[in-house]
């Protein structure tokens, strides 16, 4: 005697397919993977970049800025940058200049886990939280506050559950 002929059943169901859809990609078939090199979408010519480039310096040392706080006052005129009479901290271009000159080209932010550092070297793009509100708006009162530390540990949280961040 022969085994009845069954209808291959199903697997999963709906349940199955939900979480499939809701699960993240496997790193190799991600379209966008974090650290990609960029830098190809140039809207600004090089006269442009430089204007720009200009204007920063122009206002930096002019206009400076206001309310430092004391210890960057402290800092920022040992290094060479002027403190006003009317209280504006302001920044020489040679200052500005030789400073980004100086400064180094590759950085990377750690993360809690190492594969989530981000290498800013080079032309790679990255996203990420900016690690801190400062402020926020409060869901109760829809208006902008202070964060919280409870605020910045559940930013936390939502980040390191969010697969592209």
């Amino acid at each position: 005697m022969t085994a009845p002929i069954t209808a291959p059943s199903r697997s999963g169901g709906r349940a199955a397919r939900r979480a499939a859809r809701a699960a993240p990609l496997a790193d190799h078939l991600r379209p966008v993977r974090a650290g990609l090199s960029g830098g190809s979408y140039r809207p600004l010519t090089e006269a442009g970049m430089a204007r720009i480039h200009q204007a920063a310096l122009d206002a930096l040392e002019e206009i400076g800025l206001a309310d430092a706080p004391e210890s960057g006052i402290r800092h920022l005129t040992r290094a060479g940058a002027i403190l006003g009479t009317d209280g504006r901290l302001r920044f020489p271009r040679a200052l500005v200049e030789d400073t980004v000159a100086k400064a180094n080209r590759s950085l990377t932010l750690f993360g809690r886990d190492s594969r989530h550092d981000l290498d800013l070297s080079g032309t790679r793009v990255h996203y990420g939280t900016a690690g801190a509100a400062v402020h926020l708006v409060d869901l109760e009162t829809r208006t902008y506050r202070n964060s919280t530390v409870q605020d910045l540990h559940d930013a936390a949280r939502i980040a390191d559950r969010l697969d592209n961040i």
